[in-house]
């Protein structure tokens, strides 16, 4: 393969050598009848005009051109090969008086018409590969509607055209903004906008041209937007695909590094997907920069985009502690591709064992805290209450009580909607926790010590042990998907968004406390995560992602709920009406709370039950500590 280049480009040299010398006669021909180089100087003259062409085109890339997949730049090139090559022959012949072509105006005529000829060769060429290509083709082409913006439109054009291995025939373009519609993009009509997709969609079946698939180009369609394209394209059975990032359809349009063109599904994270919410970024530089900072549960979920997202605004020194090797192995090898001149620590250490918790808080001195370390599985932690009692609340207090003894200036604690009226020892025990954290941030307020900020949210996409990588594996194997009950909502929130959100509420919760009246009553952030999802719903639209259909190609089989879950999770509890905030995608709640010291005291009592195995005991405690977390006669959890 390789050796053959340099005969391609011996070919490409004598075929525009040849082209040239086809020019001079026709440009004679046409702007000069009569006037030809008289005798034996014909065979001069066209050896001259073919030599400055392959000179002049030389370094403008003309011998390295691919026919095949000529280009507007090749065309360019080809155009200024021709305007300079015409002029130095016209001036050649005429400085050495061999003979004058009639006027100067003869060599624009001639330029034109060389630029003619060997543009035509090329495009020529491409459209012969085409038609051959199509003829060659075992099967039939998959007819697509291409929805993107003019820009991406051609370069997926342009990188289908480029891939020998591509069966897409696009038939049309649906843009984003109306005023494109009419219009074409290589040839291609544009036939009205994406919002349009279902009238669209509607007419072309009506005309018998209906698509077998919607390929969306660019990534600006997302969120509900993207949900009615869908809607649009299930009810007419049109599949749907998202093209390669507009990076990789560049080069799959260079015929010389061309990767094959690869569609994927749309994920259900993109459904999910809201738009931005705009974020201080300088605050949040202002607040890590510089500063010394550790985060718990570094291998988990959200403590790993914690860690990403610090490292990228330029922490001093960052820590990374969790409790699993492999997965802090994870996120430690990632962030030292990623940020290798970032001071970086990976610790292995238990949140439970003060000792090794104050030791270590002693030794790096943190400047801020992020507290993501917790046991989160809700049916797992209560076949182990105990084990969630120590490690969500009792392992909080640790870690808050060190920081603060270190001199720490701010700890942001990460909680759960499942603390609200909880059902669950997990969202029991998350609970608690909050009430410590609200009772240290009001110490800490009145003595000038470490501020302690709790965020509460939802259920992050993809997280471990979540719905949506265990409705994919359940895809991948066929189904059916299990849902607990078809009732069944949850709030929903992209990683990126709430972890982009936490940081941002740890800018306001460190340096707008004056603003916020709530803060200073022990308020506590609750992230704005738009309506709850049924998760019903979201199996559904997995299965229609993956080109199958629900209840027929898959099913969803019902459950039943488990021990500890609800139905319908909240953010606030119905005594804490939710508070707005001058800052978007941020809200306040101010819950109960108290003494840090008398809270203290009935967390050690809690503790000590809890480690000498008084399940029942320990239950009561928690309960007397959360009176929601309602338990019946027998000990047993009440859900509502």
């Amino acid at each position: 393969m390789a050796q053959s280049a340099p005969r391609r480009i011996v070919l490409n040299c004598l075929v525009d050598a040849a082209l040239a010398m086809l020019a001079l006669p026709i440009a004679l021909w046409v702007g000069a009848p009569g006037v030809a180089p008289p005798g034996l100087w014909w065979p001069i003259a066209l050896l001259t005009c073919a030599g400055l062409l392959l000179a002049i085109g030389w370094p403008l890339g003309l011998a390295r051109q691919y026919w095949r997949f000529s280009s507007l730049s090749d065309a360019l090139a080809v155009a200024g090969a021709s305007a300079l090559a015409a002029p130095a022959f016209w001036a050649l012949v005429t400085l050495t008086d061999a003979w004058h072509p009639a006027t100067p105006r003869f060599s624009v005529l001639h330029a034109m018409v060389l630029t003619f000829v060997l543009s035509g060769a090329r495009v020529a060429t491409r459209l012969a590969a085409q038609r051959r290509a199509s003829r060659d083709d075992a099967d039939p082409a998959t007819e697509v509607l291409l929805a993107a913006g003019p820009d991406a439109a051609d370069l997926f054009i342009r990188a289908a055209q480029a891939d020998p291995t591509s069966r897409y025939r696009i038939t049309g373009i649906l843009t984003r903004r109306s005023r494109q519609a009419g219009r074409r993009i290589q040839g291609l009509p544009i036939l009205g906008v994406v919002e349009e997709a279902d009238a669209v969609l509607e007419r072309l079946r009506a005309e018998d041209r209906l698509p077998a698939l919607i390929v969306l180009a660019g990534s600006d369609l997302q969120g509900p937007e993207l949900e009615a394209m869908l809607d649009a394209a299930d009810h007419h059975g049109v599949a749907v695909k998202r093209a390669p990032q507009p990076t990789l359809l560049g080069n799959a349009a260079r015929p010389d590094e061309a990767p094959r063109l690869e569609l994927r599904p749309v994920s259900i994270e993109e459904l999910l997907d809201r738009p931005q919410v705009p974020l201080d970024r300088e605050g949040m530089a202002r607040l890590i920069q510089g500063r010394r900072v550790l985060v718990t549960g570094a291998g988990g979920t959200i403590g790993g985009e914690l860690s990403r997202q610090v490292a990228a605004l330029g922490p001093a020194s960052l820590t990374l502690l969790d409790h699993g090797e492999f997965a802090l192995y994870e996120i430690d090898l990632e962030l030292r591709e990623r940020h290798p001149e970032l001071p970086r620590r990976a610790v292995i250490a238990d949140v439970r064992d003060a000792a090794r918790i104050k030791r270590l808080m002693e030794t790096l001195k943190p400047e801020l805290v992020f507290h993501a370390a917790a046991l989160k599985h809700v049916p797992m932690v209560e076949s182990d209450p105990l084990e969630g009692m120590l490690t969500n609340a009792q392992g909080t207090r640790i870690v808050a009580d060190a920081a603060r003894a270190a001199g720490c200036m701010a700890m942001v604690f990460i909680s759960t909607d499942k603390a609200v009226n909880p059902t669950s020892v997990m969202g029991a025990s998350k609970r608690l926790a909050e009430m410590y954290c609200q009772a240290l941030d009001l110490a800490g307020q009145r003595e000038g010590g470490m501020r302690c900020i709790t965020v509460r949210f939802g259920n992050v996409l993809g997280s471990t042990g979540s719905v949506v990588p265990l409705f994919r594996r359940q895809l991948e194997r066929g189904g059916p998907l299990t849902v607990t009950h078809p009732d069944m909502r949850r709030y929903f929130m992209t990683v990126r968004e709430a972890v982009g959100l936490v940081l941002q509420a740890a800018v306001v919760g460190t340096a707008a406390v004056h603003e916020l009246p709530a803060l200073r009553e022990g308020g506590i952030f609750v992230l704005d995560m738009g309506s709850p999802v049924k998760i019903v719903d979201m199996a559904r639209r997995m299965i229609r992602l993956a080109g199958l259909r629900p209840d027929e190609d898959v099913e969803i089989r019902f459950t039943g709920l488990r021990p500890g879950e609800k139905l319908y999770e909240e953010l606030f509890h119905g005594q804490e009406p939710p508070r707005a905030t001058p800052y978007q995608g941020l809200l306040m709640a101010t819950p109960r709370t108290g003494d840090v010291a008398v809270v203290g005291r009935a967390m050690d009592e809690l503790a000590a039950l809890a480690t000498t195995g008084q399940t029942t005991l320990a239950l009561a405690q928690l309960g007397r500590l959360v009176p929601e977390f309602t338990l019946d006669e027998s000990g047993r959890r009440v859900s509502i």
